[in-house]
């Protein structure tokens, strides 16, 4: 069924942070459900309970807009080179995660903070879904895979990879400091995941 995209918005647990995902529709992201360590694991060391799987809406930061409380976005990173992981200082919401360089234009948004989130449409892809044998498998990724690339092609091209609120596009550098996980602190919280 098409959804007509409208504005939908979004706040973290306490409120401080709100915002806005602009346009929202299925046609301009994935609905990720992700049962990876470290997605799990960001939601835990954000002071959030551990759950089997975080659902997850991708798009193009130019999607996201925040209204009040940016002033309240930190962000961390399980390593030098890792996804940054942004969240609300003042409850430990987490908000979403980008890649490092803004220019290749993604963010995924926790689908938890958004207000109607059947705007966006079911889950389409599963990602690290834990097999019998142990090993992980996906459903959805070429739907996914595909999605990504054009719509970061798209807003290389047009220029709106320049319009986010998580990084300063003159120096590329993302609007909060980084802090990165020690590697003894993301071993602990990954071995006590359920």
């Amino acid at each position: 069924m098409f959804k007509t995209p409208r504005d939908v918005p979004f706040r973290c647990s306490c409120g401080t942070i709100t915002g806005t995902l602009r346009g929202a529709s299925p046609a301009i992201g994935n609905h990720t459900e992700c049962f990876c360590k470290d997605c799990r694991a960001a939601e835990v060391y954000s002071g959030q309970p551990d759950t089997p799987s975080v659902k997850i809406f991708q798009t193009t930061p130019d999607r996201i807009v925040f209204d009040q409380g940016a002033d309240q976005l930190a962000v961390f990173s399980f390593g030098e080179t890792n996804l940054l992981r942004w969240h609300a200082s003042c409850c430990g919401s987490v908000i979403g995660n980008t890649l490092r360089n803004p220019k290749i234009a993604f963010v995924g948004i926790r689908t938890t903070l958004l207000t109607d989130p059947d705007t966006i449409g079911p889950v389409t892809t599963k990602a690290f879904l834990q097999t019998a044998n142990g090993k992980s498998q996906h459903k959805g990724m070429a739907r996914f895979v595909w999605g990504v690339f054009t719509r970061m092609a798209a807003a290389r091209v047009t220029g709106r990879w320049k319009d986010t609120p998580f990084f300063n596009t003159e120096t590329l550098k993302p609007v909060r400091d980084v802090q990165v996980v020690p590697k003894a602190k993301r071993a602990e919280i990954t071995a006590q995941l359920r």
